[in-house]
């Protein structure tokens, strides 16, 4: 039988048919499988942006203002001990982020020793403020990539310690989206290209997921999902149930940060939808949990003890750690507590306990002792200023003005704990001094 010939019409008709399945195809494939056919197509990397909504970052308020937990004057006092007064010389970024998360971008000092919020940003954002201080000796800490910035983490020397810690501190400092970021070649970025960086390269397994999910949870909203690099679908969801994986002794901190991002993503949650129903249940229900625990964990002086998550065995069986490990599991339980509803709280006494403990061990402390444990103390002074429904920088200013710094000085803030803490007699503000 002899073939017929196929008319350019039918060829063409042909062709058409195959390229109308391949498009159908192709628009029922999900997401994550037309980024990779993409990039195996063209060879290329595609990089996927998440709009932001905002120019400035959320803010998790505190919900109470409580002067029996801490006064006036011992808030005072606990914030003068961690006024970011460092050496210029190898300024530490994880000292610098920790100061600017609690002191926000905004802070202004009257001791010109002391470092602005504008001036810990410059660290933190411009390589020349970076080389000032490092020199040329050491990697730069504003990492180029080709659509966006990284930041160089880990113990290397002059790197920020944990990852996202960077960004999740610049972001509760208030650091616009529009800040400049002047790296090493001076490209023209801004906090933007960090955050959609950070967003791109997020990945389940990565071992620190605390500061991811807060600094997302503090731009993204309403937005609830986005796109990594590599084309995976990544959500509020799924960084959650990462935060919950496993038990409550591991994480940074004695696992106290993850309780901190969890309490927030139930706070954003809240007011934006970003969690499903069912997660968010499981987080109210793994806070609960951790309430439960701190009940049962408390020392009779107010510590709370690095091995918490024990409950019960932590007083039976304590430890002989430093003390500085219990500063940090009994400060950053003030804090997340401070953002919670009192449903997830410990009885209101164990809270005002602890506040006089933490409060005693600070302020009796030498400076050099805080300088070298600040990443610690400085979430006492956050803590502290949540449970007076404050921001660091706002109360720092008003006290100021009734105490303005007098350079000559040599005498320090009266020990707000002279008196028993159990009295909670007034305390005498001091005649001098901020």
């Amino acid at each position: 039988m002899k073939s017929r010939p196929i008319s350019v019409l039918g060829i063409i008709a042909v062709q058409l048919i195959v390229v109308a399945t391949l498009a159908a195809s192709y628009a029922r494939m999900d997401t994550d499988g037309s980024i990779k056919l993409r990039q195996t197509v063209t060879g290329t990397t595609t990089y996927p942006t998440v709009k932001i909504e905002r120019e400035k970052p959320l803010w998790i308020a505190p919900l109470y203002d409580d002067p029996e937990v801490v006064s006036d004057a011992e808030l005072a006092a606990v914030l003068k001990k961690i006024r970011p007064n460092f050496d210029p010389s190898k300024m530490k970024p994880n000292h610098i982020e920790h100061a600017l998360r609690t002191w926000r971008a905004d802070a202004t000092f009257q001791d010109p020793s002391v470092m602005s919020g504008a001036k810990m940003v410059e660290f933190l954002t411009d390589h020349g403020k970076y080389l000032a201080s490092w020199g040329q000796d050491v990697e730069p800490l504003l990492l180029e990539q080709e659509e966006g910035v990284a930041i160089r983490w880990g113990r290397e020397t002059g790197a920020s310690v944990h990852h996202d810690h960077w960004l999740a501190c610049l972001t509760e400092a208030g650091v616009p989206l529009n800040e400049r970021l002047f790296t090493p070649s001076q490209r023209d970025m801004t906090m933007n290209d960090a955050v959609q960086e950070a967003l791109r390269d997020q990945r389940l397994d990565e071992r620190e997921t605390e500061w991811s999910a807060l600094a997302f949870g503090l731009w993204l909203p309403p937005t609830k999902t986005w796109k990594s690099t590599d084309g995976r679908r990544m959500s509020f969801d799924m960084l959650a149930r990462r935060l919950m994986r496993g038990h409550k002794r591991f994480g940074v901190c004695s696992g106290t940060h993850r309780v901190y991002s969890l309490m927030s993503l139930i706070r954003l949650d809240d007011e934006f939808d970003i969690l499903s129903d069912a997660v968010h249940d499981d987080v109210y229900a793994y806070l609960e949990s951790v309430r439960d625990l701190i009940s049962v964990a408390q020392f009779e002086d107010g510590r709370w003890p690095p091995n918490w998550s024990e409950g019960a065995d932590a007083i039976k069986n304590p430890l002989n750690d430093p003390i500085h490990r219990t500063v940090i599991s009994t400060g950053h339980h003030l804090e997340w507590l401070a953002i919670a509803p009192k449903d997830l709280h410990p009885p209101h006494e164990m809270i005002k306990l602890a506040a006089d403990w933490i409060i005693a061990d600070i302020t009796s402390q030498s400076d050099e002792v805080i300088k070298a444990r600040f990443t610690f103390y400085s979430h006492v002074g956050n803590a502290l200023a949540l449970w007076r429904s404050t921001r660091p920088p706002d109360f720092w200013r008003k006290w100021q003005e009734e105490h303005p710094f007098v350079p000559a000085e040599e005498k320090e803030t009266p020990n707000p704990n002279e008196q028993p803490a159990a009295d909670k007699a007034p305390i005498q503000e001091p005649a001098t001094g901020h």
